[in-house]
């Protein structure tokens, strides 16, 4: 009998160490965690609309991507994080905004706007036609890039510039 009180006492000794060594594993603080994943994400200017939130180990990650690999990208950088359980991703990927058409101009308002940018260049004939403007005539070099910047900002389908250039 003697025996048996030193080995229960050994293993009630192990089974308290057993305790308290798991307990230690239970892994960073949240407030830890988000301060390391906040890093992370702030690091890469490509996350910028990227914002993080931690419980219990388990990254929420919110906002906006450019593009689908940034939000790929973002996730698993986050899950690098030591200490992440898991990433929950509620990142969503901007639509890209396509820029707005040019749009002809009829030949009415184009053969008013053709008539006034040519008037100051005499020598110059201008006609127009199914919104393409025609060019003919004598020009000094010098003075033709300021007539095309003109006309170009009439939005004719097309500019044909037969004019001999001096």
């Amino acid at each position: 009998m003697k025996h048996f009180i030193p080995k229960a006492y050994a293993i009630a000794l192990l089974l308290t160490a057993g305790v308290q060594l798991t307990s230690c594993k239970s892994g960073p603080k949240d407030s830890d965690l988000q301060t390391a994943v906040n890093d992370k994400l702030r690091a890469d200017p490509d996350y910028a609309n990227i914002s993080a939130s931690v419980k219990e180990g388990v990254v929420t990650l919110n906002g906006t991507a450019t593009n689908p690999e940034t939000k790929n990208e973002a996730s698993e950088d986050v899950r690098e994080v030591k200490g992440v359980k898991n990433v929950v991703d509620n990142i969503t990927v901007a639509t890209p905004v396509a820029p707005a058409p040019v749009e002809i101009a009829t030949d009415d308002a184009l053969k008013t706007g053709v008539a006034d940018a040519v008037k100051d260049y005499p020598g110059v004939t201008a006609t127009v036609n199914n919104g393409e403007v025609t060019l003919t005539g004598d020009i000094k070099r010098d003075r033709l890039p300021n007539l095309m910047q003109s006309l170009h900002a009439l939005h004719p389908k097309k500019i044909n510039q037969n004019l001999t250039v001096k």
